[in-house]
């Protein structure tokens, strides 16, 4: 079988590149073709576009590099017509996965959705496309199911993919002083940076972040840099502060954290699983987030509060993010109740979520439906 799969970030890159493993697991033939990432070619899949020519987040933003979108978008359209794929698989990225959902289905080309977008908090006019272009909707949250029942589409759920991430990197992560030692870091207790995987949000968040470390002088503050990013534009934020950073050791540095500051997206569940005590942030720019108000109508952003739906991780919106980082954060390192009762709640978060050999199971329910 042939199979065309686009992702457009670096979790979607990640999630897609196990699911490639498990479908060759499962179909010794498959071969892959992939708009994605440095993962997925790992994986086995030839990589026509790299999603760093793709990820943009924000209305604002998105005006501004229209005509790229729009590019991108008639080559992947014409790369799935030359390349025939048996399906065509999506993961997440909403605005320009749906599209292709469109195009594909009218072409005659199966179309699965892996990981679904948020439709749930805003743009719900978009289940439409749904319903009429993709065969099958896999989820990753189990309120989605209810979601898409409401909606007459019957979404399937097999796990969080994030729990066989975990499970792999538990089996075998670098112990704390290896850690240190490799990446020159000294023997103070550390505080995570997760500041996001686009400079956009780098941009925002990551001087916010940085403000408070003079308030923690016991503690470094060590940086997870994303893997699109280079290392030159963190150091026009870095230079000077003392702060750490390291690549492609998102885990390990979670795990030998005392606590993190973290970005709202897929990493507030990954560090929640890791059982790291986190605070979660967000920030845009002020007409992006202006103009979101009228559209995103949802109790939490955070996927742990909004799995649970309940409060577990503080969220931070916006406005005064230093000051009020600084006396979350406070709380996160020196109240030992306070941290207990967040990995109470870390541990029905697990539970919730379901076991491991998540990708597995829904390669396999792929292939079932490819061939019938």
């Amino acid at each position: 079988m042939k199979y065309y799969l686009i992702a457009g970030e670096a979790s979607g890159d990640m999630h897609a590149a196990n699911l490639i493993k498990a479908i060759k697991r499962t179909d010794a033939a498959a071969r892959f073709r992939c708009f994605g990432g440095d993962l997925m070619k790992e994986a086995g899949a030839e990589l026509f576009i790299h999603f760093r020519d793709m990820a943009l987040m924000g209305g604002v933003e998105v005006l501004r590099k229209y005509p790229v979108i729009r590019r991108n978008k008639e080559l992947c359209r014409q790369d799935i017509l030359d390349y025939k794929p048996d399906v065509l698989i999506l993961v997440d990225y909403s605005g320009f996965n749906l599209p292709m959902a469109r195009f594909a289905s009218g072409k005659k080309v199966r179309v699965i959705y892996y990981i679904s977008p948020k439709l749930w908090a805003w743009a719900k006019w978009r289940v439409k496309t749904v319903r009429d272009h993709i065969e099958k909707m896999f989820v990753i949250l189990p309120f989605e199911v209810d979601f898409y029942s409401d909606h007459q589409i019957e979404a399937e759920y097999y796990g969080n993919p994030v729990l066989d991430s975990i499970a792999a990197f538990e089996s075998g992560y670098v112990k704390e002083p290896d850690f240190l030692t490799r990446n020159n870091l000294g023997n103070k207790p550390i505080i995570a940076l997760l500041a996001g995987s686009r400079k956009q949000e780098i941009d925002h968040l990551l001087p916010e972040m940085l403000a408070v470390m003079p308030h923690f002088r016991d503690y470094q503050f060590v940086v997870a840099g994303a893997p699109s990013i280079a290392p030159a534009y963190y150091e026009k934020y870095l230079k000077g502060t003392g702060a750490g950073i390291v690549y492609n050791q998102t885990y390990t540095l979670l795990k030998h954290a005392r606590a993190a500051i973290v970005t709202s997206g897929t990493a507030t569940l990954e560090t929640a699983l890791l059982g790291t005590p986190q605070v979660v942030v967000y920030k845009t720019s002020p007409l992006t987030f202006f103009i979101g108000n009228f559209f995103v109508k949802i109790k939490y952003f955070s996927l742990v509060n909004l799995i649970l739906d309940k409060d577990v991780v503080k969220e931070l919106l916006q406005e005064n993010l230093a000051q009020d980082i600084r006396r979350e954060l406070d709380k996160l390192v020196f109240d030992e109740a306070y941290r207990d009762n967040m990995m109470t709640s870390y541990g029905l978060l697990r539970s919730k979520l379901g076991e491991p050999g998540v990708a597995d199971r829904v390669a396999e329910r792929i292939f079932r439906i490819i061939n019938t």
